[in-house]
């Protein structure tokens, strides 16, 4: 069987539509649109890009977004300041710091300065404890998007083994523990992991966040996996293309995910569901449309 096509678009054009009602909603409790502050640091050509994408979302879902535009070579006091002016402006219910920082802001003290309750991107030494503990938290936004992937095409995620190549703050690692806390068994490999194909082919989920173009081949993938891929890389000649050798992988899988048009497609709006919901945690997923799969029960992470 050819395998399921997961759809990034397509989902997000439903989740667009919900967090527009709830926008709403949320709108008239508190009397004003929800407000995301975007603090970038420098002309980082690739924030710049997500800036504009951002931007162009919470307008789509009718939630406002305001960029504060800092110099590269500012102090880290300036930048101190000006984060805990967002913290204490009641208009702004989330606050996303855009990466890469310049070298002389410590990304700790971005961390520890944030406030944990607008932290919409799960980066705050208060959300990643919250994180490992199972408490409501915000989450990185790329791990929400791939869990909201999962939940809403129906795939079960307890019992089954999961595999996830990278091991980043912003995804290998917060994605472990969200796999982990729906019950999966996790295993996490990484540029050191010795015979990766050995791992990969036992995962009935895997999920690639390498920055490496094609690692993944189609012999490194057990039958019938559902294969996520994160990877986005740029190529020479223009484009991207993922971690995932899309076109033979497709032929063993069950279910993958496309690059582009599959987990990219929805981070945006997981940051924008962050801010209009608040913190997540797990409850039962939406039913699938197509139907579960494998059997099992879904769930996905959604408002406390």
């Amino acid at each position: 069987m050819a395998a399921q096509i997961l759809d990034g678009r397509a989902i997000a054009a439903t989740i667009r539509e919900e967090l527009r009602e709830r926008a709403a909603h949320r709108t008239r409790e508190l009397g004003f649109a929800p407000g995301l502050a975007i603090l970038r640091i420098g002309n980082d050509p690739a924030s710049a890009v997500y800036t504009n994408q951002l931007m162009r979302t919470a307008e789509q879902v009718a939630v406002r977004a305001m960029v504060e535009q800092l110099p590269g070579d500012i102090s880290p006091a300036r930048v101190r300041d000006v984060l805990l002016q967002l913290n204490d402006d009641p208009h702004i219910q989330g606050i996303l710091v855009q990466m890469p920082l310049p070298p002389q802001i410590p990304e700790q003290m971005i961390a520890e300065l944030i406030d944990p309750g607008k932290d919409v991107d799960g980066i705050s030494t208060r959300s990643m404890g919250n994180l490992f503990l199972h408490l409501p938290t915000f989450v990185p936004s790329t791990c929400l998007a791939v869990m909201e992937m999962l939940a809403r095409a129906g795939i079960r995620i307890a019992g089954r083994r999961a595999v996830v190549v990278g091991k980043s703050n912003v995804v290998g690692k917060p994605l472990a523990f969200l796999l982990l806390q729906h019950d999966a068994t996790v295993t996490v490999c990484h540029k050191y992991t010795r015979d990766l194909c050995s791992y990969t082919r036992q995962g009935d989920i895997l999920v690639v966040a390498a920055g490496v173009p094609g690692l993944i081949t189609a012999d490194m993938v057990k039958p019938g996996a559902v294969v996520i891929d994160v990877g986005i890389n740029v190529l020479p000649q223009g484009g991207i293309t993922g971690d995932v050798d899309y076109e033979r992988v497709e032929k063993v899988a069950g279910a993958i995910s496309p690059v582009p048009g599959g987990v990219g497609v929805l981070t945006n709006l997981m940051v924008l569901k962050q801010m209009i919901e608040g913190p997540q945690t797990e409850q039962p997923a939406p039913a699938s449309p197509c139907g579960e799969r494998d059997g099992g029960n879904t769930s996905t992470i959604s408002k406390q």
